[in-house]
């Protein structure tokens, strides 16, 4: 893992490199201050030799101005490395999140997932930063520290440094219970926004049903889990500083007894005792930042495992080495003994299905819910893949096919319709990015919504709130079929696109529906059977496979399961379907 961590520097080498050699010069800096102070304190002041101690301080004041400057670059180019570096972790699990399949986010909330890409990675920034810095600096510190201690006795440095073997071995021990709370942390924090993030985007449903005190209950319980791991994390985080700040104090007051029976003994002098004393208290800072750097490096490093658990997912959908994009796609579809069942449930939604469409060709698919309607949909833009059997466009099993251009030629229009946060034009131009103006608006027009979305303050700048919630069903379908005409695709999918819509408004997006289907390859699933009639072929399915099929006026003629169907949903009664 950590192999994995350090591999972030290589692009931003250079600054890792000035950043690592301006902590280095520091940390000189603060080395050769108690050995100014011990000549000043042992030779110069003895002499009564003022000129050298203008000269050496002169020098330690010069040094301590380009000490500024040091303090300046770690303090703002240090935080930038450590910042670039979360920019290219985020940017890796974003672009690896796009390459996952339908099934991960079946699988995964979303809040857990926003959690992955932001909340683990907080603490990536001060570490990337602080964390190498801080080891080399202070491993600089103590050994430099170190030998000028044993220069100067190296009975008394024995014994200063047997505290800090105390605080290595007491830290070592401390690893293990630190990693585990600062993991569940990580964890409970994703709950928490996991909840939040269902709770938020359900709003609407929970007051509908006045179920506030209820959500209230559920977002208590995971915060309260939220506040356990932390209870836990900040007392693993307690026992460890108030540990090793023990032995600290207890090095300096160890250097301070044992100097002083030194010093009445004859042992060292009055200015070694002070260059002792000093490099001390310089001593001291490294092991107190080796001490945070291991608090850093275990919440930091939590966050990255789960960083790295979402990277080492491979996607199972996946272009194969041998797949050549498809240029010009005709629209022959054909699925060929297809059968396919859902992880989460295990049971065959499709067994050796089998499905010829002709290009150009509009078909229909009804039936009850269950039977594999929907699944057909997503079999053929290939967001499942086929548990056996083969899905072929124009002859080429779609496995042999490039996803992006395969997808780029697919339209889908489904009924629960997403718009993302943004303008109305924002909406229409993600059907083609890049597209001008003109062609957004004439995608509109075909769409019938061009009238109203001018009629708007801000016309296609109006925004459309978040999931298009200000919007109506029936605007953000026409929205949704803008998009489609926009991005003129030979293959189009419409599943149950105007069956959450009144009759009037189905009316008007039917009529679009069947201008944006005009010589394209259409496959439509619907419940309302009226929106098929001029369909060229209906498929009636049912749990065996498909159990009729023809055009809708043959269809009525025959005493079979489409003329129940659609007479049930004039006179109100539930046909039996296993007839």
């Amino acid at each position: 893992m950590l192999k994995k961590f350090v591999q972030y520097y290589k692009p931003h080498k250079f600054l890792f490199g000035m950043d690592l050699l301006v902590a280095f010069s520091m940390a000189g800096i603060d080395l050769i201050f108690p050995m100014f102070s011990r000549s000043i304190v042992n030779d110069l002041i003895p002499n009564g030799d003022v000129r050298r101690i203008v000269i050496f301080s002169s020098i330690i004041l010069l040094l301590y101005f380009l000490k500024i400057g040091f303090n300046y670059f770690v303090g703002f180019w240090g935080h930038i490395l450590g910042s670039r570096i979360e920019f290219d972790m985020h940017n890796d699990l974003f672009s690896h999140m796009q390459k996952l399949e339908f099934s991960f986010f079946d699988n995964n909330k979303t809040g857990q997932l926003m959690n992955r890409l932001t909340g683990d990675l907080n603490e990536v920034t001060e570490l990337a930063h602080h964390g190498p810095e801080d080891l080399f600096v202070s491993s600089v510190m103590l050994i430099g520290s170190f030998i000028l201690l044993f220069q100067i006795n190296w009975m008394l440095t024995l014994i200063v440094f047997f505290f800090v073997f105390l605080t290595i071995f007491f830290s070592i021990r401390m690893r293990r219970s630190m990693t585990r709370t600062f993991r569940n942390v990580r964890s409970k924090q994703a709950d928490i926004n996991a909840q939040l993030e269902s709770s938020l985007s359900g709003i609407r449903l929970s007051k509908t049903f006045a179920n506030e005190p209820y959500e209230i209950e559920k977002f208590y319980v995971a915060n309260d889990a939220h506040l356990s791991s932390k209870r836990d994390s900040f007392k693993a985080i307690a026992v460890y500083t108030s540990g090793n700040n023990f032995f600290i104090d207890m090095m300096t007051l160890s250097s301070m007894v044992a100097g002083g029976l030194f010093v009445l003994k004859g042992l060292i002098n009055y200015g070694d005792l002070l260059a002792f004393t000093l490099y001390i208290s310089f001593f001291t800072k490294p092991i107190r930042s080796l001490i945070q750097l291991t608090q850093q490096l275990q919440s930091g490093m939590a966050g990255f495992e789960r960083f790295l658990e979402v990277m080492a997912i491979e996607p199972t959908i996946k272009d194969a080495d041998h797949a050549k994009p498809i240029e010009a796609m005709k629209g022959n579809i054909e699925l060929r003994d297809v059968s396919f069942k859902y992880e989460s449930t295990g049971e065959w939604v499709l067994k050796d299905f089998s499905l010829e469409i002709p290009k150009g060709k509009t078909v229909a698919l009804v039936g009850p819910s269950g039977v594999g309607k929907t699944t057909i949909t997503q079999l053929i833009p290939r967001f499942y893949d086929v548990a056996s059997g083969q899905v072929l466009i124009d002859g080429h099993d779609i496995k042999d096919l490039t996803l992006t251009s395969l997808r780029s030629q697919i339209g889908i229009v489904q009924q629960d319709v997403f718009l993302f946060y943004g303008t109305i034009r924002d909406n229409i131009a993600y059907g083609r990015p890049g597209a001008t103006d003109s062609e957004i608006m004439d995608a509109a027009r075909k769409a019938n919504i061009h009238n109203f979305i001018i009629g708007l303050e801000d016309g296609y700048g109006s925004m459309v709130g978040e999931r298009g919630v200000k919007l109506s069903g029936g605007q953000k379908q026409r929205i949704a079929i803008a998009r489609v005409f926009l991005k003129n695709p030979p293959i189009l999918i419409l599943d149950e696109a105007t069956s959450a819509l009144d009759n009037e408004n189905e009316l008007a997006i039917q009529n679009s529906i069947e201008i944006l289907a005009k010589n394209r390859t259409t496959l439509i699933i619907a419940h309302r059977l009226s929106t098929i009639k001029n369909a060229d072929e209906i498929l009636v399915m049912t749990e065996t496979g498909i159990a009729e099929r023809g055009s809708h006026d043959r269809l009525l003629e025959r005493d079979g399961l489409y003329n129940r169907l659609y007479h049930a949903q004039f006179k109100g009664y539930i046909p039996d379907t296993s007839k």
